[in-house]
C-alpha cells in the first residue's frame, strides 16, 4: 500500500521525539519522492558489549516505522568509532566481534530488514575520501565546539580526554555525509553531533541532515537528583550499561527480568520519570494491542489495557498498584524477549557470538579494575 505524504510524515513522527525540524523533514520527503529518490536514515551504535532491550526491540520498532514510511536505513557498526572511546582497549578484532553480535540480535527481533543495510565503520575508513571529510570538518569546526560532543561517548567535557576521543565525534560527522544520511535517527543523547553535522553542512556544499530523535528509555533505578533539564536531564536518567541492574538486556533470563523489575523504581500514582511506565509505552504497547494485568478477585480481579493512555490513567489514580504492573510487565517482558533466547541457545553460530560477548565483556571488566 503506499502512503501519501501525510502518513508517511506521520510515521517518522511517531518515531522522532525531536524533529531538526518538521519543514525540512516535509520538504525533503517530498522532494525525493517527486524526483523518484531513495530516502536514507541512519544510527551508528559502537559494539560495547551486551545489547539492551532500548538497542534491541526498541531500535527494531523505530525502524520497522521508518521503511514504513517508504525511507532505507543504513545502521553504521561504529567498530573504529568504539576503539577511539578505548572500548574493550581498542582491540578491533574483538570489537568486530562484538558488532556481529550486534547484528545477530537486530535480525531476530522482529526487525524488517528488507530495507535495512548494515556497515562496518572499518570498511568505509579504507576510502581516503572519508578522511577528507574528516579533514574538513575538522577545519570548520573549533576544539571547542568539538567537546561539546564528548557527551555522545558517554564521556564529560570534565574528562581527561585522549586524542582518539576528540577524533570520535569529526569522525560520526562524517559518517553521515559519506553514507550519505538524509536523516540523523539517532536518540537525543547524540543531537550535539548532529547539530554540528548541519552547521557544517554548507561549508561542505551538502544538504543540512534532518535529525529524528527517538525517546531514551531511561533507567530502571531511582532518578538521581539533579538541576539538568532537556537533553542533558535526558543523558543522566538514561539506562546504562556500566549498571547492568540499570536496564534488561535483551538475553536476560528469567530470573533476571524478575529481580531487576520487581526493584525498579515505581512510586504509586506517579506517571512522570516512572521507568516501569516506559517500559510499557515505549515498549510492550508498541508490540502488544492488549495488555493484561492479573489480579486476585480481592484486589479488584483481572483487568485488561487497550491503551497505554488507559493504563497512565489508572495508574495515576491509583487504581493500579506497582506490584500488580510490575507482574504484568515481567510477564510481557518475558514473551518479547523468549525467541531471542531461543535462537541464541540453539543457533551454534549465535551461541558463540554470544559467549564470546560475555567472555569480552568480563576480561574488560577486570582490565579496568587494574
Amino acid at each position: 500500500m503506499t502512503l501519501t505524504l501525510d502518513e508517511k510524515i506521520a510515521l517518522l513522527q511517531e518515531v522522532g521525539e525531536e524533529i531538526i525540524n518538521l519543514d525540512e523533514l516535509r520538504e525533503m520527503v517530498k522532494w525525493k519522492n517527486d524526483h523518484n529518490q531513495e530516502i536514507y536514515a541512519y544510527d551508528g551504535f559502537e559494539p560495547s558489549g551486551n545489547i539492551h532491550i532500548a538497542q534491541g526491540l526498541l531500535r527494531a520498532i523505530n525502524v520497522n516505522k521508518i521503511t514504513k514510511a517508504g525511507v532505507k536505513f543504513k545502521f553504521l557498526v561504529a567498530d573504529w568509532h568504539a576503539a577511539a572511546n578505548h572500548k574493550f582497549d581498542g582491540d578491533l578484532e574483538v570489537i568486530k566481534e562484538v558488532g556481529d553480535f550486534f547484528i545477530e540480535v537486530w535480525k531476530v527481533c522482529g526487525m524488517d530488514l528488507s530495507n535495512v543495510e548494515f556497515i562496518y565503520a572499518s570498511d568505509i575508513v579504507k576510502d581516503p575520501a572519508y578522511w577528507e571529510l574528516v579533514l574538513k570538518i575538522a577545519i570548520n569546526s573549533s576544539l571547542n565546539r568539538v567537546k561539546r560532543c564528548i557527551q555522545i561517548m558517554g564521556r564529560s567535557e570534565s574528562e581527561k580526554l585522549t586524542a582518539s576521543q576528540i577524533l570520535y565525534p569529526l569522525m560520526q560527522a562524517a559518517d553521515i555525509f559519506y553514507l550519505p544520511a538524509d536523516i540523523c535517527q539517532l536518540g537525543l543523547d547524540q543531537r550535539k553531533v548532529n547539530m554540528l553535522a548541519r552547521e557544517v553542512a554548507t561549508k561542505l556544499n551538502r544538504p543540512k541532515p534532518v535529525a529524528v530523535h527517538h525517546h531514551m528509555i531511561m533507567g530502571l533505578n531511582k532518578p538521581p537528583d539533579t538541576n539538568l533539564t532537556g537533553v542533558d536531564r535526558v543523558i543522566k536518567l538514561k539506562m546504562s550499561k556500566s549498571d547492568p541492574d540499570t536496564a534488561i538486556f535483551m538475553l536476560d533470563s528469567p530470573d533476571d527480568i524478575k529481580r531487576k523489575i520487581n526493584k525498579a523504581y515505581c512510586p504509586p500514582k506517579q506517571i512522570t520519570e516512572n521507568p516501569i511506565l516506559e517500559y510499557c509505552k515505549y515498549i510492550i504497547f508498541e508490540l502488544r494491542d492488549k495488555f493484561k494485568v492479573d489480579r486476585p478477585q480481592e484486589y479488584g480481579g483481572d483487568i485488561e489495557y487497550s491503551s497505554f493512555k488507559e493504563l497512565e490513567n489508572d495508574y495515576g489514580k491509583g487504581k493500579l498498584s506497582p506490584p500488580d504492573l510490575k507482574l504484568a510487565v515481567i510477564k510481557y517482558l518475558n514473551q518479547l524477549l523468549q525467541p531471542i533466547r531461543e535462537h541464541f541457545d540453539k543457533d551454534k553460530k549465535a551461541k558463540k557470538l554470544y559467549l564470546f560477548v560475555k567472555q569480552a565483556d568480563e576480561k574488560d571488566k577486570n582490565r579496568k579494575k587494574k
